[in-house]
């Protein structure tokens, strides 16, 4: 248990049996961290994030060649794309294909590699991607936007994970769908009922105090918690 090496069966049968280049190539999935006001968590909010990421490369739009050159067929795979090799194992000789290393499975390789990824197709860059949180997030919960982590040439992006951190409030704890917090009385005022003006998170309403109304009761305020849109 803990450390050490994983192996995976269905890799190793796949590899035997020629199905090593199946499996859909993806980037790197990624994980960033977002402090949110308590107010934010309650009522929702857009963020923009500044992410430094691999993306698709601007300058070839992915395709990892210069704009004004063209592509060749590639001479290790002969413009298959594929490689077939025939591997010797204790079960016997088995053919298996693969997709080529130097095309990535293209047939194509570039005349000229685009001049600032290299022709890789992708390139470390700066992005700005908006960010809906919903209203009555939890602290702690985890946002998935699916694409939106690293780019891969010739596959698809990897999902951008977004842990959300609410800061607490002077005033105001969260429920579930709840907020609650504490009102200061006056024995006269919870003997005989009066009315008070009650902080909320969208602004002031007038509370009515029940005569005779004992201490720790719980009054309810109707449509001022968390809005119900998630």
């Amino acid at each position: 248990g803990g450390e050490g090496f994983g192996f995976d069966f269905g890799d190793i049968f796949s590899d035997f049996f020629g199905g090593g280049g199946t499996r859909v190539k993806r980037g790197r999935d990624i994980s960033i961290d977002v402090e949110l006001s308590f107010e934010e968590a309650v009522f929702g909010v857009n963020r923009k994030i500044l992410l430094n990421k691999t993306s698709t490369c601007k300058s070839c739009n992915g395709n990892g060649c210069e704009p004004d050159a063209k592509f060749l067929t590639c001479e290790t795979c002969n413009g298959k794309g594929k490689i077939r090799e025939v591997r010797g194992t204790i079960l016997g000789s088995f053919a298996t294909e693969r997709p080529c290393t130097n095309c990535h499975g293209t047939g194509k390789v570039p005349e000229k590699k685009c001049h600032t990824c290299h022709g890789a197709g992708v390139s470390r860059q700066e992005s700005e991607i908006n960010v809906k949180i919903p209203a009555g997030i939890e602290n702690g919960e985890m946002i998935r936007l699916t694409g939106a982590g690293e780019g891969l040439a010739g596959g698809s992006s990897g999902d951008l994970y977004i842990k959300v951190h609410v800061r607490k409030h002077a005033l105001f704890t969260k429920d579930g769908k709840n907020l609650i917090t504490d009102l200061k009385v006056k024995l006269s005022d919870a003997l005989l009922g009066a009315e008070y003006t009650l902080k909320t998170l969208d602004g002031n309403v007038a509370l009515k105090i029940p005569a005779n109304i004992t201490f720790g009761e719980t009054l309810r305020v109707r449509g001022k918690g968390v809005p119900d849109d998630r």
